[in-house]
């Protein structure tokens, strides 16, 4: 299995860490951002990565080189503008190949995600067949987590797997998901696209599957929350 890294966001929370670094490189206990995933990704074996970048990519070449500093083999997609996460799979499809990858945001910080659990989510599944059974969780196996305070709401509930007025209850999703490529057979490479309104679709036809992720995990959105992270106190010098 391949992986993808996201890292071509501004950061625009994060200025101004993010005027000088691209977001996934800002340190967390001492390490990037984006280390922290490519590290657990080796020890799962998922060594062939795939990263793309805009704002201040060069900065993650530089850093990551080709990978083979941590056991990797990196390859990345550069994009002139940030084409979203789903625009941003379409634009490095030639790298990922034609079979399921692990996508994961670049700016998430869960140091203990066993990887090796995504491996065989996709597997041994006819996504060729129809019409497809509402149990049918053949495209897509996204990762969820207890709703955060800036995120109450929730993205995703698990027995119905759609958007929908049941009162089900909602999770967030957590930015990690394995995909089968053809689910972005309608997004064209260079094109703008999310990946939540595609999550929707499929959903809806009872083809994504999802489960709780119950350990730590934060999607680092601004400097407080780094600090945090890093045991920085409140108000202390930096």
């Amino acid at each position: 299995m391949k992986a993808m890294i996201f890292a071509a966001g501004r950061g625009e929370r994060m200025r101004p860490l993010t005027d000088t670094c691209p977001k996934p490189l800002l340190k967390v206990r001492g390490r990037p951002l984006i280390v922290w995933h490519v590290l657990n990704l080796v020890r799962a074996g998922i060594t062939d990565i795939v990263i793309n970048h805009s704002h201040l990519g060069h900065l993650i070449e530089d850093t990551l080189g080709d990978g083979s500093q941590y056991g990797a083999r990196i390859a990345y997609s550069p994009e002139t503008t940030p084409l979203e996460t789903a625009g941003g799979i379409a634009q490095a499809r030639h790298l990922l190949g034609e079979e399921p990858f692990l996508a994961i945001s670049g700016d998430i910080y869960c140091p203990y995600f066993d990887f090796t659990q995504v491996l065989d989510v996709l597997a041994d599944k006819d996504v060729l067949g129809t019409p497809y059974p509402a149990d049918k969780r053949d495209i897509a196996w996204t990762y969820l987590v207890p709703n955060p305070d800036f995120h109450p709401n929730g993205d995703f509930g698990l027995t119905l797997y759609a958007i929908n007025n049941t009162g089900e209850p909602k999770w967030t999703f957590a930015n990690i998901g394995v995909y089968r490529p053809e689910m972005f057979d309608g997004v064209n490479p260079g094109e703008h696209a999310g990946l939540g309104d595609l999550l929707r679709k499929y959903a809806e036809l009872g083809r994504v599957g999802g489960e709780i992720y119950p350990g730590e995990w934060t999607n680092v959105g601004t400097p407080a929350q780094l600090d945090v992270l890093n045991g920085v106190k409140a108000g202390a010098a930096a």
